[in-house]
């Protein structure tokens, strides 16, 4: 008798690639679905382009209309994303200020707050009063609407921490800021990268928003000042050619943040951890 083990098989999975490639290909049907079916109603009831222009005229006039709108969305992604890393900077920077001591969390927080719930538009105004450009109050109030959700997901990462490993690093008598480098902030990483997604997404509403509110014109204009432009023009095809732009624009940066969330956490947190079953 041979005692020699035969390796046990791991069994394949050959549905994995063909279950991604699905969902790849199945979001990408649907929308050309959409997009047929938009395209047909248009040119059955023959709806004038002033009133709903069909995909194909839209395509045309955002080829056609391409360097005006392009730079329109660079001005557009770079408030966006400036405005993003401020948020992401100081959202952090403060939450961590406020854990250090409930009563600095007491006398601060509420200021947070009352900064989050009072409505971008009303403020603005100001905002461009006392501002030195108009491009810093566009970043000032695409700041403020980001800032908010990254500075309450990291407080309340920072304060989700395991007791028992608070107590194992008191054990080990780490002073605060080593409990803070490595167990606090490592743990709050769930945390901030929901708040990421969050303000990524709020970041590029703000700074349209804004510019709505700032009406701002000219060659350092955003997208949204050429949305305004197509509106009293009645250009219904640059109008849409311009949120199409706008819309890419957001799946781009939320497959962006949940690439970064991704590539964070696979390794270890639950949220991300591939299932095998």
């Amino acid at each position: 008798m041979s005692d020699v083990t035969t390796p046990i098989p791991v069994p394949k999975r050959p549905w994995k690639h063909r279950d991604t490639a699905l969902r790849v290909i199945i979001p990408i049907l649907m929308v050309l679905a959409l997009l047929g079916i938009w395209q047909a109603i248009v040119t059955i009831n023959a709806i004038p382009p002033y009133i709903l222009p069909g995909p194909v005229l839209v395509a045309q006039s955002l080829v056609k209309d391409w360097g005006t709108l392009f730079p329109a969305l660079m001005v557009t992604t770079q408030i966006t994303l400036i405005s993003l890393a401020l948020a992401l900077a100081g959202g952090v920077g403060f939450a961590v200020f406020l854990v250090q001591s409930r009563w600095i969390e007491t006398a601060f927080y509420p200021i947070a707050v009352i900064l989050q719930v009072t409505p971008i538009v009303a403020i603005a105004p100001l905002i461009l009063i006392y501002a030195p450009s108009t491009q810093v109050a566009l970043l000032i109030c695409a700041f403020l609407v980001a800032f908010f959700p990254i500075l309450s997901n990291m407080v309340q990462g920072l304060k989700s921490v395991d007791h028992n490993l608070l107590n194992l690093f008191d054990l080990y008598g780490a002073s605060r800021w080593q409990t803070l480098l490595y167990l606090k902030l490592p743990a709050s990483l769930p945390y901030f990268m929901t708040g990421l997604r969050i303000g990524g997404g709020l970041a590029l509403i703000a700074a349209v928003v804004a510019e709505f509110a700032a009406g701002s014109a000219g060659a350092g204009s955003g997208l949204a000042f050429r949305l305004l432009e197509s509106q009293y023009r009645l250009n219904i095809p640059r109008l849409f050619a311009a949120l199409f732009m706008l819309s890419v624009l957001g799946v781009i940066i939320f497959m962006l943040t949940s690439f970064i969330a991704w590539l964070s956490l696979h390794r270890w947190h639950e949220s991300s951890l591939k299932r095998e079953n």
